[in-house]
């Protein structure tokens, strides 16, 4: 396993996570060096500049000289500070299950995902906790993407993200050549306690706005996603003997004589899975879920590792892939390709034609693929039961079809909403929009890695045997700590978003069935059956989709909720997902007879990548609404029906039918009449008409505006005289960009911060093309 250098950013507050714990001891930094596991000259160097820097700003006091231990406080907290498109913000504490509220008046010079030093607030009593920000003891970060102004004297930056609430001061000597109004790239300087602005100096010019390489760039740039591979690393990559060798051939369990394929997009280049099938002479089928051996090339704590580590992922933006592999890896050496010998990680499973699993298998395998299949050429054999291989695609299907049946019933959750895709032209500008939809050719693969990670995680998880019935499985001691996995946990959904989401479905004439997490799930699962085809289809999946916890990576297994597993993890794609290689080594050394024991480091890991998965969402969603933008802005003055999708006190969004691009109609705009908002109901209501625009209407919309700058479309309504009284009287909420819900939220004023599943059969990603890559957050 690789002994990764830990982040800076986690360093401080494990230490003082650490020395909170043993408040009562005294170390000095080689004890608590030794009992944190930190090993190396340079770590314990980094220790020793944390443990003064918590000294200096009073988290610890030097007992004796070298010794240190942590100051009794009750007055102050260390917290993540998290911003609302207002400015106020909440400060995330670890040992409350309440956020802290902090004015805007009293956030210092923080700014967004900060980790700072609070001091609580005197509480009023039935008043939510509030502080104020006393110092930033780490910036979360330090670069920052926006548009530059130029005055004479001076310049400033205002920033893209809506989460940082202050433009920054540019001295003209440091504007690096930028013009007027041009996209950039800037560095904090300094923030000096007092000053209403940061100050900072420009790195990077990208260009003017609305052209498609600065928007992208400045994209990539304000999520930190690297454009290159650094030349070490792809030097190294490069120098990999990626040859097939009879040595290693002879250590491998051999599947070039098995029909073997792969399924993917008709343009991918990563192949990471392939299927195998064969029948035995027992009478079952044996089903091989052939996995990209990626650990065979990346060792740990190698140059190549280290940026693996860095990036944890590949983000998917709308014209381009940045890989978490060189290509010579993702593309080539690792790729599954057809007509070529590669190596690979297996689970392999012998079953009836039930799906029931007589046993299993796990390891290192070499396979020839001897055909490679699109979505489409396997979707068309299904349907027309001809082409080559047809009784074993068949099969699959046949068999994919029992194993979903039987996680159905076991309380997996469908998600089938569709997806926007963009036809972009050689130039990167969007021609047409397009959506995907999951049919029964992705759900066959999907189906059989579900399988695969949920087996491997049992068998990890469990401490199970090779070629053992997993039903054995069972009688196995659970969750024994030297049992260690990187689970793929969901929660389970709390009973407020339950109760919530209940309460507005009803609106509209649905029942939600609460109580048990089978029921919830069988509810749920009817509701998004039901509402298919229907004018609030798109709206309530997307609320059922935020009533839910977000999907993490971590050691402790809490089961998957979404899926219906009690097991569950990540082992199927692991040239693009780090977790995955985690998994790999982890298997692996168990199989050889060895259990990893450094939890700690695991956890670090999991965490970072949960981190930068979400990084990768956001990124790849701003580079979808640019493009939703770009598409619009030739169609200002076009009339389109749409469907009202959220009300707030600043406005009304809607989206569009045919492209679900949406858009704001802003409250001063509503003409016709004085309209009041009536935030219990989520709609507005005009004074002397009564007319009604509530969430969930149908409406026609006039596209206004389309701002490539801010990345939003305003609209106008198109007929106010003809629109019709609101059948429903509707009451819920509607998740806004900051993961609040627009309209009357009950916690947080505003700002609730939501997840959202986004395993198994929703969440596929991007290709280069836009076509659709086999779900990348299973």
């Amino acid at each position: 396993m690789s002994k990764n250098k830990k982040p800076k950013r986690y360093l401080f507050e494990e230490v003082l996570d650490f020395l909170k714990h043993n408040d009562t001891k005294v170390f000095n930094y080689k004890q608590l060096g030794a009992a944190m596991e930190i090993n190396t000259d340079g770590e314990r160097l980094e220790l020793i500049e944390v443990l003064e820097a918590l000294k200096k700003q009073g988290f610890v006091v030097e007992k004796e000289t070298g010794k240190y231990q942590v100051k009794e406080s009750k007055q102050y907290i260390t917290g993540t500070i998290d911003f609302t498109t207002q400015g106020t913000a909440f400060v995330v504490y670890s040992e409350s299950e309440e956020d802290i509220f902090i004015p805007q008046y009293k956030t210092g010079n923080s700014m967004q995902g900060d980790l700072v030093k609070l001091q609580l607030l005197s509480r009023k009593s039935g008043r939510r906790k509030e502080g104020e920000v006393i110092e930033v003891i780490k910036r979360a970060k330090t670069e920052f993407v926006g548009t530059i102004r130029i005055n004479p004297k001076f310049a400033f930056v205002i920033p893209d993200s809506h989460k940082i609430h202050v433009d920054f001061f540019i001295h003209p000597k440091d504007i690096k050549g930028a013009e007027d109004g041009q996209k950039v790239k800037i560095k904090l300087k300094e923030w000096k306690p007092g000053d209403k602005n940061p100050v900072g100096i420009v790195e990077e010019v990208f260009g003017f706005p609305g052209v498609h390489k600065t928007e992208m760039n400045a994209i990539m740039a304000e999520y930190g996603l690297p454009e290159h591979f650094p030349d070490n690393v792809e030097a190294a990559a490069k120098k990999l003997n990626t040859a097939i060798t009879k040595e290693e051939v002879e250590k491998r369990r051999d599947f070039r004589d098995v029909l073997t394929f792969t399924i993917d997009p008709v343009d991918a280049k990563d192949f990471d899975d392939a299927l195998s099938i064969q029948k035995l002479d027992n009478g079952l089928w044996e089903i091989g879920v052939h996995i990209a051996d990626v650990t065979h090339f990346l060792k740990p704590g190698s140059i190549l590792d280290d940026e693996a580590v860095e990036r944890a992922t590949s983000v998917y933006l709308v014209d381009r892939v940045i890989p978490m592999l060189p290509e010579v890896l993702s593309n080539f050496a690792c790729s599954l390709r057809p007509h070529e010998d590669k190596y690979c990680f297996s689970a392999v499973f012998e079953m009836d034609e039930n799906a029931d699993i007589s046993s299993q298998w796990f390891g290192k395998t070499l396979i020839h693929s001897d055909r490679r299949f699109a979505y489409e050429e396997v979707q068309t054999i299904i349907e027309t039961e001809e082409g080559d291989h047809v009784k074993e695609i068949l099969l699959l299907d046949k068999l994919a079809k029992k194993l979903r049946a039987d996680r159905t019933k076991k309380g997996s959750i469908f998600f089938d909403k569709a997806e926007v895709k963009f036809n972009l032209d050689d130039q990167g500008n969007p021609i047409g929009v397009f959506f995907k939809t999951q049919k029964d050719a992705h759900k066959l693969i999907e189906d059989f890695m579900l399988l695969a990670n949920r087996k491997v995680a049992e068998f990890l998880g469990k401490g199970g045997q090779n070629n053992e019935n997993p039903k054995h499985q069972n009688q196995k001691k659970k969750d024994d700590p030297k049992n260690l996995c990187v689970y793929r946990i969901h929660d389970t959904p709390s009973d407020e978003k339950m109760a919530e989401l209940s309460g507005f479905v009803a609106r509209f004439g649905y029942e939600m069935q609460l109580g048990s997490k089978q029921k919830i799930a069988q509810s749920i699962n009817k509701l998004l059956e039901n509402v298919k085809n229907k004018k609030e289809q798109g709206m309530i999946e997307m609320l059922a989709v935020r009533s839910m916890p977000k999907a993490i990576y971590t050691t402790k297994n809490a089961g998957h909720y979404g899926l219906g597993f009690e097991y569950y993890t990540h082992f199927t794609s692991p040239i693009r997902r780090y977790p995955d290689v985690l998994v790999h080594r982890l298997l692996e050394a168990r199989l050889d007879g060895f259990k990893y024991s450094n939890q700690e480091e695991l956890e670090k890991l999991c965490k970072h990548s949960s981190d930068q998965e979400r990084v990768a969402a956001e990124a790849e969603r701003a580079s979808v609404k640019y493009k939703q933008v770009e598409f619009m802005k030739d169609k200002i003055g076009q009339t389109f029906d749409a469907i009202i999708s959220g009300v707030t006190e600043w406005g009304i969004y809607a989206e569009i039918v045919e492209n679900k691009c949406e858009g704001m109609i802003k409250t001063r705009d509503l003409k016709g009449d004085q309209f009041s908002y009536d935030s219990d109901n989520y709609r507005y209501v005009g004074r002397n008409t009564g007319k009604v625009y509530s969430l969930g209407d149908p409406v026609k919309v006039i596209v206004m505006d389309a701002d490539l700058i801010k990345k939003q479309l305003n609209f106008t309504f198109a007929d106010q005289e003809g629109m019709s009284m609101s059948k429903y009287d509707v009451q819920g909420s509607r998740q806004d960009k900051d993961g609040g819900w627009k309209g009357k939220s009950k916690s947080k004023a505003g700002n609730k911060k939501s997840g959202g599943n986004k395993d198994g059969n929703h969440g596929n990603r991007n290709n280069k093309s836009g076509s659709s890559k086999k779900s990348r957050r299973r």
